[in-house]
């Protein structure tokens, strides 16, 4: 039994894969099992039913962080569309889109360190009014909220709250400054304290190491996280990672497959930069993905909810 087959089958069992383990692995020559080893894992806890989710992006630019990827951010010059929170009529045709295609959950995601607390009761009055009208399941992505805020949003029918770690916690003060990677652990703390399921990854490709991109994975499993998106870093013009080298296929498919050893009962979701990877996307899908984030993203090109219906289909996944 090959040593990748030896972790398979201690995970399958219920036991737990360890941080020399997954840096072994993470080096290994037989790529392939790996990622099949992967997928094995993913069908055992999962099953086949893939997770679709969209995001609206509900309050866009102006944020005060200086996250070196984003071009939201006011420290750089990337001319993002700058608006306020959108309305109720303008939240509720966006979901009702969304679940026609059939989308599985809706989130409203606001630029800013935090949505201010009267900006929270407006997107409540938006989340209240979406729900009386279709049963998408709703998510938020409003920063680094404290409690009183994300108990209004679970009282307004909020399932899970998105909260992105970003990347390791050795490597978080070199993508942002502005705020503490533990700020980001206290508001999935408070945010799992009052009940909400939480949606937590970050992205790949900002010039971490896969030693740092394990850690991040780890960290992960230790916080119990619902939901893991996983970014691919999209160069965007303006900002400091604008000439970031793209990540090879190899590097991927191996950061995705160890995702799915170290997180085997997560959802390891597609999310930004998927166009980057078109070209292996249904290997990706077979190395350990189980969910997908569909439709426009943040501010870059997303997907078409249709076409990708037809892919995930192909490649074995009900919906």
């Amino acid at each position: 039994m090959s040593f990748i087959e030896q972790i398979k089958t201690k995970i399958l069992a219920g036991g737990k894969i360890s941080l020399p383990e997954a840096n072994e692995i993470s080096s290994t020559d037989q790529k392939e099992e790996l990622y099949q080893a992967a997928d094995q894992i993913r069908e055992h806890f999962i099953g086949r039913v893939l997770d679709m989710c969209s995001i609206s992006n509900a309050q866009s630019g102006k944020c005060s962080e200086d996250c070196k990827w984003c071009a939201q951010s006011r420290f750089f010059k990337t001319g993002v569309d700058v608006y306020d929170l959108i309305s109720l009529d303008e939240g509720i045709k966006q979901a009702a889109e969304n679940h026609a295609h059939g989308v599985n959950r809706f989130s409203l995601v606001t630029s800013g360190r935090a949505l201010h607390h009267t900006k929270v009761t407006k997107a409540c009055h938006i989340y209240k009014e979406i729900k009386k009208q279709n049963p998408i399941h709703l998510c938020a992505s409003m920063g680094l909220l404290r409690k009183p805020e994300l108990e209004q949003l679970k009282e307004a029918g909020v399932e899970h709250y998105h909260c992105n770690i970003e990347t390791a916690p050795s490597y978080f003060q070199e993508v942002c400054t502005t705020h503490t990677f533990e700020e980001k652990e206290r508001t999935i703390e408070e945010a799992k304290e009052v009940g909400l399921e939480i949606c937590s990854g970050g992205i790949i490709g900002m010039g971490e190491t896969m030693e740092q991109r394990i850690e991040m994975a780890f960290k992960l499993a230790e916080m119990e996280v619902d939901s893991i998106p996983l970014n691919i870093l999209n160069p965007i013009e303006g900002t400091p990672l604008k000439t970031s080298l793209p990540l090879s296929d190899e590097e991927v498919l191996t950061t995705i497959a160890l995702f799915r050893f170290i997180n085997p009962k997560a959802h390891i979701r597609f999310a930004g930069g998927r166009n980057l990877i078109a070209h292996i996307q249904e290997k990706a899908l077979r190395s350990g993905i189980s969910a997908a984030l569909v439709g426009n993203y943040l501010t870059t090109i997303g997907t078409n909810i249709e076409q990708d219906k037809v892919i995930f289909t192909k490649t074995g996944f009900s919906l």
